[in-house]
């Protein structure tokens, strides 16, 4: 019964801020890792994030590195993707997704519905 559920997407002005939410049900975040995905229509899905070896801290793509950051509440068990300084290029569905610790970003088990974010003027 494990399970994600991403919120918060929405259409932002260029510039602007979202914050998505993945709520997490049926695991802790102490067994499992929690990235972001996006895909935007006819390109391939990408890794937003991935979190690094070490389980400390987390790299970014090139494309949203400086802009885009991860939090955790644990007693929550949501992973937070804080988005700011929202460019056009950033429109797409976003999913959360989640992989015992470990384990590579690469190949997550478990996947969110995903929630669009459209950057529009």
């Amino acid at each position: 019964q494990l399970q994600l559920v991403e919120s918060g997407g929405g259409l932002v002005q260029p510039g602007g801020s979202l914050r998505l939410s993945c709520a997490a049900s049926g695991f802790t975040l102490d067994y499992y890792v929690i990235d972001w995905f996006r895909q935007a229509p006819g390109k391939e899905r990408e890794g937003v994030s991935c979190m690094r070896s070490s389980g400390i801290s987390t790299s970014y793509a090139d494309s949203v590195k400086g802009r885009f950051t991860i939090f955790r509440d644990n007693a929550k068990n949501t992973v937070y993707l804080q988005m700011n300084s929202l460019k056009p290029e950033d429109t797409a569905v976003y999913y959360c997704a989640a992989y015992a610790y470990g384990s590579s970003c690469k190949n997550p088990p478990y996947w969110g519905q995903g929630t669009q974010v459209t950057v529009s003027s």
